[in-house]
């Protein structure tokens, strides 16, 4: 790829891209990753794909509010980027996708989808 083929902000800067998604779909993480990576654009992504194991910690409880602060990071990554990349392969977004989508376009940040693109579960190139 040419350099002036990657994505580039108007001050020729890398663009920006925060993905969002529901964590199920790590492989199609990675790949779209990859993918926007090999195109010229710095990534952010999920810092994790579950919730941690942690020892003698009740999820149902949640009393540090670890769920909170996860979702809270991840707003300020959308806030972070120039876009924002919805992966949804076979169209899934989920509530706390929609809550993010819902965020993004609040502040005027433009979505794009995985499903819209034409590009197949595996995000392996466009589907015939």
């Amino acid at each position: 790829m040419e350099d002036q083929q990657a994505p580039r902000l108007a001050d020729g800067e890398a663009k920006v891209i925060t993905l969002c998604g529901s964590t199920k779909f790590a492989a199609e993480f990675a790949t779209v990753n990859r993918r926007l990576t090999i195109e010229g654009c710095v990534v952010i992504s999920l810092g994790m794909f579950g919730l941690p194991d942690l020892p003698d910690y009740d999820w149902a409880a949640d009393s540090s509010d670890l769920k909170g602060r996860l979702g809270r990071v991840h707003f300020q990554k959308i806030r972070m980027a120039d876009e924002v990349y919805i992966v949804d392969p076979g169209g899934y977004v989920g509530e706390s996708t929609r809550r993010e989508i819902a965020y993004a376009e609040s502040l005027g940040k433009p979505v794009r989808y995985l499903s819209r693109e034409g590009f197949d579960r595996a995000g392996d190139g466009p589907q015939e």
